[in-house]
């Protein structure tokens, strides 16, 4: 009789009183991959728009802290002969009001094949591996943010003609991701400030506008797919790769992503 009672005592219990009983995980684990036509960092072509193939992993906890991993393909005669570049960063989220958020963190630039002094542009620094710490601010579709060198920027060194470290180096971004209210397009606006230390001819202007949508597959979904033009201000005697293809020159971007 006690079990009967208790079963149907449960069984008449209220959903939200059965949802609050099991609360959700402060835990987020999401995987991405995509597929694009080339891979420009900052404008900057590392794949000589002859593909890339990227993916990672993000955690995020409820308390505004996260973390990550993220890889992609590059051209052995961009990045002193690497193949690979790998990155892993994290940070802490503080929203400011119910619009505006803070967002601190790091990133650091890792090329596991960087035995390869004499290839890629420019050919005499050093290890491309480069850390960096960074602050945004969010606002509605806005955001600014700043990421700062605390390395050597991307192997730039003294070796350049004995101007010093690049450490302090610094790029300055500013990104619109607005929702267009046309067949559910999302518009991407972008344009950033890098400045090198110590090398004022590295510094460059790079300019983005980008048409996106999310959608489904077959009941999946997660998908992106998108296109973007790019271009910069890059001087093109000092952003070549070893062949001496001209790494800072405009270009159209197609890709294809998921997150799942």
């Amino acid at each position: 009789m006690l079990t009967a009672l208790l079963a149907s005592a449960f069984s008449a219990m209220p959903a939200a009183y059965a949802e609050e009983a099991a609360p959700a995980s402060p835990h987020t684990l999401t995987t991405n991959i995509g597929f694009f036509t080339d891979y420009t960092f900052r404008g900057i072509s590392y794949t000589k728009e002859r593909g890339a193939v990227q993916g990672g992993f993000d955690y995020a906890h409820s308390s505004g802290f996260y973390a990550g991993v993220w890889g992609t393909n590059v051209n052995n005669d961009a990045l002193y002969g690497n193949t690979v570049e790998l990155d892993v960063y994290g940070g802490y989220v503080h929203p400011l009001t119910e619009q505006l958020s803070l967002n601190v963190g790091f990133l650091q630039f890792f090329y596991p094949d960087s035995n390869h002094p004499n290839a890629g542009m420019p050919s005499k620094g050093g290890s491309p591996n480069t850390t960096e710490l960074n602050a945004a601010l969010s606002y509605k579709y806005f955001t600014l943010k700043h990421s700062y060198a605390v390395t050597n920027f991307f192997g730039i060194n003294d070796n350049y003609g004995g101007n010093g470290s690049s450490r302090g180096s610094g790029y300055t971004e500013l990104n619109v991701n607005y929702k267009l209210p046309v067949a559910d397009l999302n518009l991407a606006l972008h344009v950033g400030r890098q400045t090198v230390h110590n090398y004022s001819q590295a510094n460059y202007t790079d300019w983005l506008v980008g048409i996106n949508k999310d959608f489904s597959i077959a009941g999946t979904t997660g998908w992106n797919a998108g296109l973007n033009y790019t271009t910069t201000n890059a001087s093109d005697s000092w952003y070549i790769d070893a062949k001496g293809w001209e790494t800072g020159n405009d270009r159209l971007i197609g890709y294809i992503k998921r997150t799942f």
